[in-house]
């Protein structure tokens, strides 16, 4: 997969682990953190610091809505093993091991989480979520200290964030007001590791992905006696694909219904992403997806050639013109008139801004890298894909397309930084370890899924829309809560309303889908506005889907 797919599904790339963590318990401002450690080991002191089920609890509080809610937090390890493992052969698959080989060892994988557990909550009265982002090859610490955990890292908006050091302050957006919750890394990320015999290929995959979180969360929901809660997923980027296939294994082979699954920057059909369009010329849509996008950003950037009208009711005329006359001519390809194709190219410059002779030179296709580079190209800069509004230095102006995502260098090193300081002297884990914020795994990761009901896995791009379809169908009460940024390149806002609105089932569980949309990018709780609105709209759901209200 090349760099262009890439910014598609990494929730935002780290390059380097900035210096600066030396960060004060002091900067933690109103949050009452750490006040007893206590660790409740369980091997030996001498194993793999990263395979221990030590665990370590801490108390603490957060003000949100005026009130102070007490919790402990726990940060541990849940050990999984690989899915298909033979106990009698110590292998995959039926047989013996062929003699005189070396025995085998079980792949399993260490997966890291953090809990947030309000005090003195009645389990079964007490909603609890698991939360984690996507990549894949990412890890949560970006749910973790920018969106819903009790303390969260101070960025600016839309600009570079200065170097250490970075203040941390009391979250009064998270929803510790209305759930517990579980931060859990993937393996391989985070804390979390993987070992055994091929544990690459029976760890890093899509559908070998989703053995492991169900696993992981069967294991907790034991651990720390959940069984009668109310239930949530909570996904980001490629976690909300994860998700979707999740949710159906849950339901349908754990026998474990959930309350509600939250999608936060939607990607279910990778058919859909204009990085992969670029390679199929005969394939149109993802660009008609994306449009209403670009129009959003060229919007905000004031490149548009009319001016500044509405945003809303412009989207809603740029989804119309997209789904009819520009899905048209893509789709007629040659056998457009030259004045149609010049009429189709005027307009798409009336909603990018982009010059019409290289609209017509892209013969209509835009895709997402190109349109990055070229919006701001006459400044010498290039927007983000993550979140648009954010903008930086072209590091080649002579290219055909954006190089990096100036989101992702103006604030990881922030989430990073304050992260480490947090985990070390607030929650007492993880001294002498190295927390991965990502690790590569878009380019070897195993794409190849089997949807519910064949025999066999798809080993083109990843769809798991007939997953959540499914899911939904097996238990007509499930909710789904849908939440997108207009500013969003890597995974546009109007591609999740049409997968949505394609899902394989009944018209009427249609009902079951809320959509929340802000005027934020990928990471919608990066802007404090919309940071606001998503812990209230979360917050309904819930109430409105726990059955206890």
């Amino acid at each position: 997969m090349n760099d262009t797919v890439q910014s598609l599904f990494i929730p935002r790339g780290i390059r380097l682990l900035a210096a600066g963590a030396a960060l004060a318990l002091a900067c933690l401002g109103t949050p009452a953190l750490a006040k007893a450690p206590h660790a409740a080991a369980r091997s030996s002191a001498h194993a793999n610091p990263y395979f221990r089920t030590t665990a370590s609890t801490t108390e603490g509080s957060v003000r949100i809505g005026g009130k102070t809610i007490h919790y402990h937090a726990v940060a541990g390890m849940i050990i999984v093993h690989a899915a298909g493992w033979n106990d009698a052969t110590d292998s995959y698959g039926p047989g013996q091991p062929p003699p005189g080989k070396p025995k085998k060892v079980q792949p399993e994988a260490s997966m890291f989480f953090v809990a947030y557990f309000k005090d003195g909550a009645k389990a079964d009265q007490r909603p609890i979520t698991f939360l984690y982002n996507g990549g894949p090859g990412s890890s949560t610490v970006w749910l973790h200290m920018g969106g819903f955990g009790p303390v969260r890292v101070v960025t600016n908006d839309h600009t570079h964030t200065p170097p250490a050091p970075y203040e941390l302050v009391n979250n009064q957006y998270s929803l510790l007001n209305s759930t517990d919750l579980v931060f859990i890394d993937a393996p391989g990320t985070g804390y979390s590791r993987i070992r055994g015999t091929d544990a690459v290929r029976h760890f890093y995959g899509a559908d070998q992905d989703v053995h492991a979180f169900s696993r992981f969360i069967m294991k907790f929901l034991s651990r720390y006696h959940r069984w009668n809660s109310p239930k949530y997923l909570l996904g980001e980027s490629y976690g909300t694909p994860r998700s979707a296939a999740l949710i159906n294994v849950l339901e349908t082979h754990d026998n474990t219904d959930f309350n509600g699954v939250i999608l936060l920057s939607q990607i279910l059909n990778y058919n859909d992403s204009t990085g992969l369009a670029q390679y199929d010329p005969g394939l149109g849509l993802p660009y008609e997806l994306a449009l209403p996008s670009m129009t959003a950003t060229a919007w905000y950037h004031h490149k548009l050639p009319g001016g500044q009208p509405p945003l809303k009711p412009l989207l809603t005329k740029v989804e119309h013109f997209a789904m009819t006359r520009y899905a048209q001519a893509l789709r007629e390809g040659s056998q457009l008139s030259p004045a149609e194709f010049s009429a189709v190219a005027a307009k798409l410059h009336e909603y990018t801004g982009l010059p019409v002779s290289y609209i017509e030179k892209a013969k209509l296709r835009i895709d997402g890298g190109r349109f990055e580079h070229e919006l701001l190209a006459g400044q010498d800069e290039t927007t983000g894909r993550l979140d648009t509004r954010f903008s930086g230095p072209s590091l080649n102006p002579l290219s055909e397309r954006a190089e990096y995502d100036p989101q992702a260098a103006a604030i990881s090193s922030a989430y990073v930084s304050a992260f480490n300081a947090y985990v070390h002297s607030a929650l007492h884990y993880g001294k002498g370890m190295k927390y991965l914020p990502e690790i590569p795994l878009w380019r070897t990761w195993n794409y190849s899924h089997r949807p519910p009901g064949t025999s066999f896995s798809f080993p083109q791009a990843l769809n798991v829309m007939p997953d959540l379809a499914n899911a939904m169908k097996y238990d007509p009460d499930l909710k789904i809560m849908l939440n997108g940024g207009y500013f969003d390149l890597a995974t546009p806002f109007y591609q999740g309303i049409y997968e949505m609105e394609h899902l394989p089932m009944p018209r009427k569980l249609q009902a079951n889908i809320q959509y929340d949309y802000y005027r934020t990018g990928h990471m919608i709780y990066v802007h404090l506005p919309a940071l606001k609105k998503l812990q209230a709209n979360i917050t309904a759901f819930i109430d409105s889907t726990d059955r206890l209200h």
